[in-house]
């Protein structure tokens, strides 16, 4: 996986917390039982001590290690029964003063080797999703609040089909899309067709639904992405062109990157460039892209050079979004 360095940082630090949390109220419930059952603590510290004193002594002595070690047995199964016998005297659970992890395949470290444990994972894909959300409405934007009673039935003659119609074949692939994300042929998506018609809406019911799977997902707008490029490549200022370099390496590492609006960016020469290499960095290392425009894909063809019309044309999925304006008819 690979989420963004923030993204994971403030997992990791969510983390901790927990573990000192649940550290804290471990000591704290070893501490009360230390109060009620005084003997308690002199037996742990036996417990913990008497292995490294035994066979100390007998390495010293040179008596024979498996003799040692069989009467330190011994001798711990004694103070062990003893400490169970005074914990459930005292109304404790023999496990109530183990130092459990709250994660066992991990040890609450966040890592199982160098792999993400789940634990660490569900951390990131919530931040993540709230990370998501100061751009994206995803308290209320899910695949089951979707409304298709804002699309016509009446036939669009250009489509051959009603708007009704297209939209139920479009929410089906996009949910069929993110419930089996990475699973399926086709990686990328165009969405194109006028304002206010769902691209957006859908966009952040897929990002939601691929967060959640545990998969890194970046939301933002053309414009924005295509600047950090900009400012990577000509800010004077150290620090801002380094943080505009670690933002475009999200860009491009990013599972699933959702580039909205693509067509209202001014277009230059460099713009067309970034613009390259983004599609085709993410193209050539198998990446997810979904990209929504207002613009057609014969509406692109005066705006970007035909290296870019040809990826989109030859690698992305066109869906199409028609129909009235969602926005006015919720005003009317």
């Amino acid at each position: 996986m690979s989420f963004g360095e923030a993204v994971l940082k403030r997992a990791l630090s969510r983390m901790e917390e927990r573990k000192a949390m649940r550290q804290a109220g471990q000591e704290a419930l070893r501490r009360e039982a230390y109060e009620k059952v005084p003997e308690l603590l002199s037996l742990d510290r036996s417990l913990q001590t008497s292995i490294p004193q035994v066979l100390s002594a007998a390495f010293r002595y040179g008596e024979d290690p498996t003799v040692a070690v069989a009467r330190l047995r011994e001798q711990n199964l004694g103070l062990q029964k003893r400490r169970m016998e005074l914990l459930r005297e005292a109304g404790f659970s023999p496990r109530d003063l183990e130092d459990k992890p709250l994660c066992p395949l991990c040890n609450d470290s966040g890592w199982r080797g160098a792999t993400m444990c789940r634990c660490l994972k569900s951390f990131c894909a919530e931040e993540q999703i709230r990370e998501l959300s100061l751009l994206l409405n995803l308290g209320e934007q899910s695949f089951s609040r979707f409304r298709l009673d804002y699309y016509g039935e009446e036939l669009w003659p250009a489509y051959g089909r009603s708007p009704r119609a297209n939209m139920e074949k479009v929410l089906a692939f996009c949910r069929r899309y993110a419930e089996h994300f990475g699973k399926t042929p086709i990686k990328n998506l165009f969405f194109h067709g006028g304002t206010g018609l769902g691209k957006t809406f859908l966009s952040a019911c897929i990002a939601r639904e691929v967060s959640e799977g545990g998969f890194s997902v970046v939301y933002d707008t053309a414009g924005s992405v295509l600047a950090r490029f900009e400012e990577q490549k000509f800010s004077r200022d150290v620090d801002d062109a380094r943080e505009a370099r670690d933002i475009t390496r999200k860009y491009l590492r990013c599972e699933l990157l959702i580039l909205d609006d693509l067509g209202s960016e001014l277009t230059t020469p460099f713009v067309q460039a970034a613009l390259y290499q983004l599609i085709n960095t993410r193209l050539t290392e198998g990446r997810c892209t979904i990209i929504s425009s207002n613009f057609s894909m014969n509406d692109l063809r005066g705006r970007y050079s035909p290296q870019i019309l040809s990826r989109l044309e030859g690698e992305y999925e066109s869906l199409p979004f028609f129909g009235k304006d969602i926005r006015l008819l919720k005003k009317s």
